[in-house]
This record gives C-alpha cells, sequence and structure tokens, in this order.
C-alpha cells in the first residue's frame, strides 16, 4: 500500500528528495520526511524438542492447515509475541524461539516474520480462534498445509533451507 497521506496531520504527502535517501514521502505542513508504515506479524513452525513433529491448525472455518501466526502489538518484540501467539491459539508454552526468514505480504500491508519455536507438551489447548489443531511429521506437514500459501513456503524453505516466494500465490486466496 502507497503511504499518500502524513499520519501525523493528514495532508497529502509529496515526494521530495531527501538528502541521503532519496526520493521520500515529505509533509509540508508538519516539515517532515513520512517513511512507511505496516502491520507486523509472525507465524510459526511449532515443533517437538526434536523437530520431527510439527502443529498445524485450521482456523474460522477453513479446510486448510496452516501455521499459527498473530500480530506483533505495538511495544511488544517478535519473539515475545511469537511465545505469547502459541500460548493464546494453542495453549502451549514455547522455550526456544528462532527467526527464519522475513516477506511483506502487500494484500494486507504486513511485514511477516516466522520464526520456529519449540515446545515441550503435546496436547495442545486451542482458543476459540483455532478448529482444529493436528501434530504431523514434517512430510506429512508438507503435504498437509494450505497450498501456494506464505505458509507452505516458509515451513518448506526452514526445512529445505532455501525459500521459494516465487511459489507463493495470495491471488489463489480469492
Amino acid at each position: 500500500m502507497d503511504m499518500n497521506y502524513c499520519m501525523q496531520c493528514g495532508t497529502l504527502l509529496h515526494i521530495k528528495e531527501h538528502p541521503t535517501e532519496g526520493p521520500t514521502p515529505y509533509c509540508d505542513t508538519c516539515a517532515a520526511y513520512r517513511y512507511p508504515v505496516f502491520n507486523t506479524a509472525v507465524s510459526m513452525i511449532v515443533t517437538n524438542p526434536d523437530r520431527s513433529r510439527v502443529i498445524l491448525i485450521r482456523q474460522y472455518g477453513k479446510p486448510h492447515y496452516v501455521l499459527v501466526a498473530g500480530y506483533v502489538n505495538k511495544g511488544e518484540d517478535a519473539e515475545d509475541a511469537a511465545a505469547r501467539e502459541v500460548m493464546e491459539e494453542i495453549g502451549l508454552t514455547v522455550r526456544d524461539v528462532h527467526f527464519n526468514r522475513s516477506h511483506y505480504y502487500g494484500r494486507t500491508n504486513t511485514l511477516m516474520l516466522n520464526f520456529t519455536v519449540t515446545v515441550d507438551e503435546t496436547e495442545a489447548h486451542p482458543n476459540w480462534e483455532v478448529d482444529d489443531w493436528s501434530w504431523f511429521s514434517v512430510e506429512e506437514a508438507r503435504q498437509q498445509i494450505r497450498p501456494a500459501s506464505l505458509a507452505a513456503v516458509f515451513l518448506n524453505g526452514y526445512f529445505d533451507g532455501e525459500y521459494h516466494f516465487e511459489n507463493f500465490h495470495p491471488e489463489s486466496y480469492r
């Protein structure tokens, strides 16, 4: 999403050459450069301690399995958001958090940060957002996760060691 108006005063922005940043949105009323504003979210590959099993969830009446995910709250570190979302959505305590990759998702103006988290418990206690959950082997998880989704790119990238964002097709979500 393009930023057209100043988030402080609402004035229409125009592009002005910044001395070190190049062409940048500028507000004449505030006499200030304005930089992009976007959402930040986390998605988690939730694993058991030896990383041989992965939890996937189904939500909101949709038929496909996805990764646990959610938005980062204002003032919250992404790693803390990852642990909080796992606790909120599936009731499991995270003992280890590892950052994998990020990818900007333009459709929702969101920078998605992907993590692998390790939990010790095996019995999830999902909240109202989760319709179904299951532990899968890595190969089963690859088969069950929503095809052509960002979740699939993150999951496969983590286990393959390379990420193929060209396999992500958000237009198929409509």
